[in-house]
């Protein structure tokens, strides 16, 4: 049964913005039809029954900090003169957290000297005494993650949890990517699965408002890439890049056959190409100084723009699986194109780079850059580049899982440690593509590179 009721202002102008309205809570009290009233905030999961609870007295709750009660788990007997008197000092008792948590230790001051409720009291004994006016909750029926979090195990017996209080500020056991940083998490996310469909959006986890938008968000990137797929493969005259990985291996057999050994582009740090590069020396002249410094930028701000607007557009309360699927989806689909978009700008910089470039070769290294000029139409240098960031980006996450860790400081550690590894490989990836772009475009000038089914190159 749901009744709606209408919302009790804040008082206190100075407060979080997402305390607009908690004061309402404080209607329970004022719930006269009914003799005893539980609340829980709608962070915390009953995982044991609690029918205990309604043989609290007056006023049930836990205590959290030594001193302070929390309000996420409550019992109260309605009375509708405590109701009156709390309103009469909702503006002038103080609240330490801007919201009803802190009002109610104001008005409950003495709480922390209250008796522990204990629901195993005969009931001739709770009536040969008088009833108290405050009494505490164990940790059972009010179990924060934070309980779990310090040592990685419930700090009280888990076969005797009534509730569990998902209480670490922002990680709130809706959003789906608080699954994949709590264990506890997965409490909430089984008992999600197997609600059944007795008011609408609860059945199996499942959000019909949701539904629609997740489908549409996991087919418009295939889409978009079918699309330009096409649009490629049209516009070679349906001519395809299968060719392009033999070129790339002939084009290394040739370099193999004129010096004996494999010589790989390296980029230092001033952005400059080594004597071995497959590019002349007078292009290499070329590349501006800073070229590395801004490919670096644009790189890792193209990573964080893609994030940003992956975490903005993904729904938050999706399935754990779901929304993490979502999120790879969409910030590799916006950080190859707009990275792409730029590598593309840099090629069109060095192709209008004035000036000559000399492209004096033997027969044998004209031999070897006839074959990379097949293989340059489909670069799968770029994409081993690609795949590479795509493929670290994935196991910095995933290396908790994959070694099976569950503390949430040890899976973030590990986290930070696989970011690291990504971000030093996005660093040199990003400079050495910019470099190689910005040759091909000097190396391009005079000719008109052909179009390509592959539609990244």
């Amino acid at each position: 049964m749901v009744e709606m009721i209408s919302l009790l202002a804040n008082p206190n102008q100075v407060r979080p913005k997402r305390f607009w309205g908690v004061y309402t809570k404080l209607k329970i009290f004022n719930m006269t039809n009914y003799k005893k009233v539980v609340y829980l905030d709608a962070d915390t999961i009953v995982v044991k029954s609690i029918e205990d609870l309604f043989k609290c007295q007056k006023f049930c709750a836990n205590l959290k900090h030594s001193e302070r009660l929390n309000s996420g788990v409550m019992v109260v007997e309605p009375s509708e003169a405590v109701f009156n008197d709390m309103m009469s000092k909702v503006s002038t008792l103080p609240s330490y957290t801007g919201g009803d948590q802190g009002f109610l230790n104001s008005y409950y001051s003495d709480f922390p000297n209250a008796h522990v409720f204990d629901p195993n009291i005969p009931e001739e004994v709770l009536k040969s005494r008088p009833a108290p006016e405050m009494e505490r909750l164990s940790t059972l029926y009010n179990a924060d993650v934070g309980l779990y979090m310090l040592a990685n195990k419930w700090m009280v017996d888990e076969s005797e949890l009534r509730v569990i209080h998902y209480t670490l500020g922002p990680l709130k056991p809706w959003d789906w990517w608080t699954s994949w940083l709590l264990k506890p998490v997965d409490v909430w996310q089984n008992v999600r699965e197997q609600l059944k469909e007795s008011l609408p959006g609860t059945g199996g986890g499942k959000n019909p408002n949701d539904e629609l938008l997740v489908k549409f968000l996991f087919l418009l990137p295939f889409c978009a890439l079918l699309f330009c797929f096409y649009r490629s493969f049209v516009q070679t005259g349906g001519s395809v890049c299968r060719t392009s990985l033999c070129n790339q291996i002939r084009h290394f057999y040739h370099i193999i056959r004129s010096s004996g050994t494999v010589a790989y582009t390296s980029v230092s740090s001033s952005s400059t190409i080594n004597a071995n590069s497959q590019f002349p020396n007078s292009a290499q002249n070329k590349v501006p100084a800073y070229l590395g410094a801004i490919s670096v930028f644009v790189c890792f701000m193209a990573a964080v723009v893609s994030l940003g607007i992956s975490i903005s557009i993904v729904p938050r309360q999706v399935m754990p699986w779901t929304g993490l699927l979502l999120m790879y989806e969409w910030t590799f689909s916006i950080f190859f194109l707009s990275f792409g978009a730029f590598l593309h700008l840099i090629y069109l910089w060095g192709k209008r780079e004035p000036g000559s470039v000399s492209s004096r070769m033997d027969p044998i290294d004209s031999d070897s850059r006839k074959g990379y000029r097949q293989a340059s139409s489909c670069d799968i240098v770029t994409w081993y580049y690609g795949l590479g960031m795509a493929f670290l980006a994935t196991a910095a996450p995933s290396l908790p899982c994959i070694f099976g860790i569950t503390a949430l400081f040890m899976r973030l550690g590990l986290m930070v440690v696989g970011g690291l590894i990504l971000a030093a490989f996005m660093t040199y990836a990003s400079e050495h593509l910019a470099i190689r772009s910005f040759l091909k475009g000097l190396e391009d000038r005079n000719t008109t590179r052909s179009r390509s089914a592959c539609f990244l190159c």
